[in-house]
């Protein structure tokens, strides 16, 4: 059975373009569904016993988050769509197997404050420092997932003329491994001119064996040897950017639930419909597949609702027992 996983594995990553860590996921969930046959053979599953091991079986192991049985389910979905089209069983008992409905959550944004607080944070005058740097204003600037900045390479970032400037385009991979490319902003765009020209950076290995050369670098791995530590092995991997964003952000008393590179997300996000980007605009600039996933950020964006309810509610267009005193009041301030 584990050479069969293997080879579904293998089949997703090269032939249906899964990234590594979707790879990864399906691998825990798979292994998790040997587990619960018990030296059966999982080729023989029912319907049945597929929804009681995506259900209650996983929930009883801690899974009680339906989000977190999502991904299970879709293991196992393809690996049987893929051992019928394979002829290693001769039904899908997998087919319309039930996802558990989940509400769409209000996301976590981070504020603009302190995102602001947070870009101030790294000390520019070391090269860890502006390497940070550089990292956090792509987080932020661009709304960026921490797959697809870890996983940037010198090829990615590209150059092209926009309105007689010369600026720098992203090309990112992330989720589905579908690539987009994001313009840069100004500032991010600086910052990460003044990263890839450093000193520092020019004195590291980290060319790749098709040519292009790893982008953001990490400053320490105690598990190889000096010698080792070039090339794909210097990349900057998805733990140390959380540890990044989580030890500067603490240091600044700034809440927990803010401290993830993905509230800075969210605040571009929030931040592109605040104003006024159009939603097919904010949707590319987001990679989101299904526009509902981008249009979730209309319920955070209060700063335009709040100026519009204060412009268009029928209190603001008659004389209340506190008009006279806002008029003041907003005349001091």
């Amino acid at each position: 059975m584990d050479k069969l996983i293997e080879a579904f594995l293998e089949f997703k990553q090269h032939n249906a373009g899964r990234s590594a860590r979707t790879v990864e996921v399906y691998r825990l969930a798979l292994s998790r569904l040997v587990e619960f046959f018990a030296g059966r053979d999982p080729l023989l599953a029912t319907h049945d016993e597929l929804v009681i091991f995506t259900g209650i079986w996983l929930h009883k192991r801690g899974l009680t988050d339906p989000m977190s049985r999502r991904p299970h389910i879709a293991a196992v979905r393809e690996f049987f769509r893929w051992a019928l089209d394979n002829k290693h069983v001769r039904g899908n008992p997998a087919e319309g197997l039930p996802y558990p409905s989940v509400g769409r959550k209000i996301p976590r944004v981070m504020t603009l404050k302190n995102a602001e607080r947070l870009m101030w944070a790294p000390d520019f005058s070391t090269f860890e420092g502006v390497r940070d740097g550089a990292m956090l204003a792509l987080l932020v600037g661009c709304g960026l997932r921490v797959s697809g900045l870890v996983n940037l390479n010198v090829g990615n970032v590209i150059e092209d003329e926009v309105d007689g400037k010369v600026r720098l385009i992203l090309k990112v991979r992330e989720k589905g491994d579908k690539e987009r490319r994001i313009p840069i902003p100004p500032e991010a765009d600086m910052l990460l001119r003044l990263y890839m020209a450093h000193e520092d950076l020019k004195q590291i290995d980290r060319l790749l064996p098709n040519g292009d050369q790893v982008l953001f670098v990490s400053m320490m791995n105690r598990t190889i040897s000096v010698d080792e530590y070039r090339g794909e092995r210097r990349r900057l991997n998805r733990r140390a950017v959380l540890e990044m964003v989580a030890k500067y952000g603490q240091r600044l008393s700034i809440p927990n639930e803010q401290l993830h590179p993905h509230a800075m997300r969210h605040l571009f996000g929030t931040e592109l419909i605040e104003d006024d980007v159009h939603m097919l605009n904010a949707q590319k600039l987001m990679g989101h597949a299904d526009p509902k996933s981008t249009e979730i950020y209309a319920h955070t964006a209060m700063r335009k609702l709040t100026r519009e309810i204060d412009r268009a509610n029928p209190l603001a267009k008659m004389n209340t027992p506190v008009s006279d005193l806002l008029k003041q009041l907003n005349r001091k301030g």
